[in-house]
């Protein structure tokens, strides 16, 4: 896999419906993954979406999720770009120069999912996410 840069929207509940609809739109292969999915199936989040992301037939990729409590939503603007693929080294490289001089909301950190993957805003207020994919098995 190479890595990839691609929208990543935020919702407030309704990440299921709005990405059903960019699927009947762009048409391609939509993976929707709860909170539920990953081990918060006893919580309020659990039908929510943790991950959702649609690859489009004309090679578009558009992800999304909805906001996890404590987020702030702003229709219209609740987005980040997306950087991810397998290259530790090159995705680390791109964590480490976008997160200068700018915040870091979530370290650079495996996660619950298995991958390492991170938030940051850089110095110019646009919104990071970094997710480097780990070997299976």
């Amino acid at each position: 896999m190479s890595s990839r840069l691609n929208p990543y929207l935020g919702f407030d509940g309704d990440a299921r419906a709005a990405l059903e609809f960019y699927k009947e739109v762009f048409g391609g292969t939509l993976t929707l993954n709860s909170y539920g999915d990953f081990g918060q199936a006893d919580t309020p989040m659990a039908d929510r979406i943790m991950h959702g992301m649609l690859e489009t037939p004309s090679g578009f990729t558009l992800m999304g999720a909805d906001n996890p409590p404590g987020n702030e939503y702003n229709p219209g603007s609740s987005f980040s770009v997306s950087l991810s693929g397998d290259d530790d080294a090159e995705l680390r490289g791109y964590w480490e120069k976008l997160s200068a001089d700018g915040s870091v909301s979530v370290p650079l950190d495996k996660q619950m999912w298995g991958d390492v993957f991170g938030m940051c805003t850089d110095r110019f207020g646009v919104p990071w996410m970094v997710n480097i994919a780990q070997p299976r098995g």
